[in-house]
């Protein structure tokens, strides 16, 4: 779902003219921020398009993801991971991982088993169909990411990667502090 609705962004010299108006609009700023998510939302749509094509949304993605991961690691647990671990890992509430593992429940991609060490606790862990379901799709997935990274060098990608943690961990911060409230800012 795309987040920026604008499909052309402002020129810089319109940024400029509205910094008159409102002298907290760093011009240089806000075009990156906003060439960041329309670039997010083209990136979207493009891994969206593959993921629709095999009948599975991002939500539905990440969790089966999430679990192939958990199933390759060694220092894993052996028998999935809970559905508190899985909306941890997601950044999703868990009522809204709930409605996701119910869905892979019920097309045969996850299955829910009691923990062995503690039979209050469900732990969700992928099928066999999942794991074939996932061997047709990841070529395909990480031949599509690779064609959108195509255009930049190896170096360029680090790089890349380098300054988009940068403004993770600047938002994740920012996220962190109190809001003021709107009546403050006045």
């Amino acid at each position: 779902m795309p987040h920026l609705i604008l499909k052309n962004l402002p020129r810089y010299e319109c940024l400029l003219e509205a910094a008159q108006t409102f002298p907290e609009l760093d011009p240089s700023a806000c075009e990156a921020f906003l060439h960041l998510l329309r670039t997010g939302d083209e990136a979207f749509l493009y891994s969206e398009q593959n993921l629709t094509e095999h009948g599975v949304s991002h939500g539905r993605f990440g969790v089966l993801m999430l679990l192939w991961g958990e199933s390759h690691n060694p220092e894993a647990h052996a028998h999935g991971m809970t559905p508190a671990e899985l909306a941890d890992q997601s950044n999703v509430t868990r009522a809204t991982m709930t409605g996701l593992v119910d869905t892979l429940v019920r097309d045969g991609f996850v299955k829910r088993t009691a923990d062995k060490q503690d039979r209050r606790m469900m732990r969700v862990a992928l099928t066999r169909k999942a794991r074939t379901f996932l061997d047709k799709l990841l070529p395909g997935h990480f031949r599509r990411m690779a064609a959108l990274m195509d255009p930049l060098s190896q170096a360029e990608r680090k790089t890349l990667v380098k300054l988009l943690n940068k403004i993770l961990q600047n938002a994740s911060t920012l996220n962190a502090e109190p809001v003021a409230s709107a009546a403050a800012a006045r």
